[in-house]
């Protein structure tokens, strides 16, 4: 019955985020699954350890999903091979059982995370062409 309330949030904040915002609300619930694969990691709990590695897996797979190459140019690119390369480690810390590949994930999501956070809506929208028109300083 806790989890309802928070459910219920989650929710509300998932329906009502613009495209800026729930991938924002993706890195967190991936960075989330991480930690917590890192605890159940720790506390031998290996059904869980996986499941929420399984979980953050499939939410790094819909951030590659998300992505639009045509517009993105170099950085989308970019973030496929991350994202890639976060893929391959978390197999390898599901596969061998062991916690620096997690810790190594998680880093890497929330350093995208606090990224995607200074992204505003008005900035995403902006066309990648516009033309740099600087402003003049004298009178």
């Amino acid at each position: 019955m806790a989890n309802s309330a928070y459910d219920r949030y989650l929710e509300t904040e998932i329906l009502s985020a613009d495209p800026v915002q729930l991938i924002g609300i993706l890195y967190r619930a991936a960075a989330e699954s991480v930690a917590a694969a890192r605890r159940h990691l720790r506390d031998g709990q290996i059904r869980e350890r996986s499941r929420q590695i399984s979980k953050a897996s499939e939410i790094i797979n819909e951030l590659m999903r998300s992505l639009n190459h045509s517009a993105g140019g170099e950085i989308s690119r970019n973030l496929v091979e991350l994202y890639a390369y976060m893929q391959t480690r978390l197999i390898e810390a599901n596969t061998a059982q062991i916690e620096p590949p997690l810790a190594e994930v998680e880093e890497l999501l929330n350093t995208l995370s606090a990224a995607w956070r200074t992204v505003t809506p008005a900035a995403a929208e902006a066309p990648a062409d516009a033309e740099y028109v600087p402003m003049s300083c004298t009178l």
